[in-house]
């Protein structure tokens, strides 16, 4: 295997490592059969009051982004630029955005959301642009600001359960 892909791999298995860390909004449980002393930090994120279908539909698309990225990575693992930039103007940028408001009431959502909201589809649209260079050192900084969007928001808000 050639040194810039195996540099391209190890670069994407940092951000499947990334991912994974980042979808762990779940609250975690660690044995303290173990000796480990579970740490519960309050929950200070601010919660968005969704009807349970809105929620729903809410819930829907954030996983639809979680499972783009992961085949994002996937895509720049095999090295394939051009499906890469497809899954990210079509799933992450404006258009996803354009598509995920028509179908909710943006009156819904708090406006410091809406800006994190923009951020996001905006650095996803920067990503998308970088992908035909084919350098993972544009690709990856820019695909680490797209993360970074997503963790803001994740850190930020949260949905209300009824």
């Amino acid at each position: 295997m050639s040194r810039r892909r195996l540099r391209a791999r190890a670069g994407l298995a940092c951000m499947v490592v990334v991912v994974g860390l980042m979808t762990g909004c779940v609250e975690q449980h660690t044995s303290s059969a173990r000796g480990v002393t579970p740490v519960h930090l309050p929950d200070v994120r601010t919660p968005i009051p969704l009807e349970a279908e809105a929620r729903q539909e809410h819930r829907a698309v954030m996983l639809q982004h979680l499972e783009t990225i992961q085949a994002i990575v996937a895509a720049l693992a095999d090295e394939d630029y051009r499906l890469a930039q497809g899954l990210t103007e079509s799933h992450l940028g404006f258009f996803m955005h354009r598509y995920a408001m028509a179908r909710q009431e943006p009156a819904d959502f708090p406006p410091a959301y809406h800006d994190l909201a923009m951020a996001h589809h905006a650095a996803a649209e920067k990503l998308a642009e970088v992908m035909p260079t084919q350098d993972l050192k544009q690709i990856l900084p820019q695909f680490n600001t797209v993360l970074k969007a997503c963790v803001a928001c994740h850190l930020e808000y949260k949905l209300r359960h009824s």
